[in-house]
């Protein structure tokens, strides 16, 4: 059969039309020799009724099935309201069961008592209902809508590499084992930091990705071991320019997206404000029906101390730029030392954060020394970074928005796992694929690694 028509299209006007319909069996409603079916693709769904049909008495839920047929009005009374295509119902003629199926672990309408082990243990059929569909395709759509708007301001998309060099950028590494150098390891990249300064030295201006980043740390509702940030960095640009696209791009996603009409622009507070008024750097700002309320925190400290080690580590990362008259502060009195970093929040939850970055190689060695890295560590982590610094690396500033939080909050939901098509536990484990999963000894020999007693395969 081939499909004249999607599930969620037809409306009176169709109606006398001969159609075929290719789907799922979402509901199954038998009354004697009058049967009907809702059938369900991504679009929508329709109703279909078989009279005295033999075949159609097989049909059970999530079947996959072929329909040719009739479109005629639904008897007065029957209408439904919340669909589409709740007018009309298609009058089979022609059924084919393409593909039969196993009763599946939860109906995709109940989903009060499922657990999300379960559900993601069965995430093909998780993702088949209506409303997790729709927000991935919200996901996609909020991209393009991104995209669309930074290529028309001349920004250009980069893809940076996943197999890269471990840098601290304040969570842990995942580290890849190198087959072909043996006892050496990639890392997967927490962010493209580096790779994006590098781009602005390289002379591209303006730059975007929409970009996967690692980060081994501790989960919770709004974490992943594997996140998307749409990543993006600026050549002569300060923190208004980077404010201005920032909010200009968030306020057309919002509009063509989902309707709204965010308040631009955005107000800002710095760091000290936030602290002292609301007693938090990421305060919720909403006043009376505000929906989704946007602020600026800026000038954070540049440093913070390390009680346990007892040292000055980074606020936020090691390539940002100190505010220009603390530069002296920085070896004499670091906890005064301002940041030109800053953050955007969004109802209490932060969604983004960038800087202003260090781009001569004098500060950024002053900096690397200040957090405790001496010359020779600082040349194996580092010495590609300052050397790129020392060839006319011009002014520089970005910002990495993490986009699974944002739609989420475009969503209205509380985890970032309900806009992920194929999200981990909170254990960062896939109950669907059992991954992280143990491999074979021939693996590991060819990678030169050899386990623990305690860790080998019992």
């Amino acid at each position: 059969m081939k499909r004249t028509h999607t599930c969620g299209e037809f409306t009176a006007k169709n109606i006398g039309e001969k159609a075929t319909l290719l789907g799922w069996v979402h509901k199954r409603r038998d009354h004697g020799k009058i049967i009907f079916i809702d059938i369900r693709d991504r679009y929508g769904i329709t109703q279909i009724v078989f009279f005295k049909n033999k075949k159609a008495e097989e049909l059970r839920s999530e079947y996959v099935i072929g329909v040719t047929g009739t479109v005629q009005r639904r008897p007065k009374g029957t209408e439904n309201s919340k669909i589409v295509t709740g007018e009309v119902e298609l009058a089979v003629e022609e059924l084919e069961i393409i593909n039969s199926s196993l009763t599946p672990p939860f109906e995709l309408d109940e989903m009060t008592d499922v657990s999300e082990e379960v559900r993601l243990k069965y995430r093909y059929i998780d993702l088949r209902r209506p409303e997790i569909q729709k927000r991935i395709i919200l996901r996609h759509k909020t991209c393009k809508s991104i995209r669309d708007f930074l290529d028309r301001e001349d920004f250009i998309e980069v893809e940076t590499p996943i197999l890269t060099k471990s840098t601290p950028e304040g969570a842990r590494d995942f580290l890849v084992p190198s087959r072909l150098n043996k006892g050496s390891f990639y890392a997967l990249p927490q962010s493209p930091q580096l790779f994006k300064q590098l781009l602005m030295v390289s002379g591209f201006e303006r730059y975007f990705q929409i970009a996967k980043c690692f980060r081994d740390e501790d989960l919770r509702s709004d974490r992943q071991p594997e996140f998307t940030q749409l990543d993006m960095e600026m050549s002569f640009a300060d923190e208004d320019m980077i404010f201005d696209i920032t909010e200009r791009f968030l306020y057309h996603a919002f509009k063509e997206v989902l309707g709204v009409g965010l308040k631009v622009p955005f107000p800002r507070m710095t760091y000290q404000e936030t602290i002292e008024k609301y007693k938090s750097d990421k305060p919720d700002i909403r006043g009376s029906g505000d929906e989704f309320s946007f602020l600026w925190v800026t000038s954070f400290p540049l440093f913070k101390f390390n009680e346990e080690e007892k040292r000055w580590d980074m606020e936020h990362h090691p390539f940002t730029s100190p505010v220009q008259e603390d530069v002296d502060l920085i070896e004499s009195a670091p906890d005064k030392v301002r940041s030109r970093a800053y953050d955007l929040v969004v109802n209490g939850v932060e969604i983004a954060s960038g800087s202003v970055r260090i781009h001569r190689r004098g500060l950024q060695e002053k900096i690397f020394c200040r957090i405790g890295l001496d010359d020779a560590c600082i040349r194996e982590r580092f010495g590609f970074l300052l050397d790129a610094l020392s060839y006319g690396a011009p002014p520089h500033a970005g910002i990495a928005l993490g986009l699974d939080r944002l739609l989420a909050l475009m969503s209205k939901v509380e985890s970032i796992r309900d806009v992920i098509a194929f999200p981990k536990t909170q254990k960062a484990s896939c109950p669907m694929t059992e991954a992280p999963s143990q491999v074979d000894e021939r693996q590991l020999k060819e990678l030169g690694i050899k386990l623990e007693k305690n860790q080998a395969r019992k």
